[in-house]
């Protein structure tokens, strides 16, 4: 049986854009995926970040000040060994990866953590530009695209998103029939194996009337000696 690849669907909230200046992480948000489908775990926290958040942030987000003062330091071992943990060495998908990846890797390196390195993460965005050239690729235009519904998103945050960002992954890689159970598809030496398919127990009714089954044996009639028609016609 082949190895089963595990993946980390990943997204920050931020009190900013400018990673490499003062903005931090407020929140954080990651689903375990196995094969590209999430499992139902998932980690989720919200983080101090020592200054305020912007307007922008609180407009887009809901997060205030307020609801983030009793929040642990993302130095935290409830937060970055946790999180490092759950990460582990997966591969960390996420949207405009840049942009969480220079905010996470400006944590780790504040409270001197090694980075999460460059070969590690997924950028679901170069993903979606090369399979959808031209095309809006933000997240919300990918749910759209593959139906995939946002009723719940009416702020954005760390969690929901990447909850979305696992479903949009599943499709940029595929699509849904990646989700199926095939863990009866091969046998118990390795080899590959399929289900028969059921057979009806009782043959349904011929609906053709006598006129149409014999309209339809003159026209195969004409289709020469022997034609391979006639062996499905008894």
């Amino acid at each position: 049986m082949s190895e089963q690849l595990r993946e980390i669907a990943f997204d920050t909230e931020t009190t900013g854009l400018n990673w490499s200046g003062d903005d931090r992480i407020i929140e954080l948000g990651a689903v375990e995926l196995i094969n590209h489908v999430a499992t139902g775990r998932t980690f989720h926290e919200r983080i101090n970040p020592r200054r305020a958040v912007s307007a922008k942030t609180v407009e887009i987000t809901g997060i205030t000040d307020a609801m983030l003062v009793d929040k642990p330091f993302f130095e935290d071992p409830r937060i970055v060994d946790a999180l490092l943990e759950f990460i582990g060495d997966s591969p960390v998908v996420a949207h405009n990866a840049a942009f969480d990846r220079g905010f996470l890797n400006a944590e780790l390196i504040r409270c001197g953590r090694p980075e999460i390195p460059l070969a590690q993460w997924v950028d679901t965005l170069d993903i979606a530009k090369k399979r959808h050239p031209g095309a809006p690729a933000s997240l919300d235009a990918l749910c759209k695209r593959y139906s995939i519904g946002l009723e719940a998103r009416t702020l954005h945050g760390a969690l929901l998103d990447s909850q979305l960002l696992a479903e949009v992954y599943l499709e940029l890689k595929g699509g849904r029939a990646r989700a199926f159970d095939f863990s009866n598809s091969q046998d118990m030496d390795g080899e590959a194996s399929f289900r028969r398919a059921r057979v009806r127990p009782e043959p349904l009714d011929r609906s053709l009337t006598g006129a149409e089954e014999a309209a339809h044996a003159a026209f195969v009639a004409t289709l020469g000696d022997n034609p391979i028609w006639a062996r499905y016609l008894s």
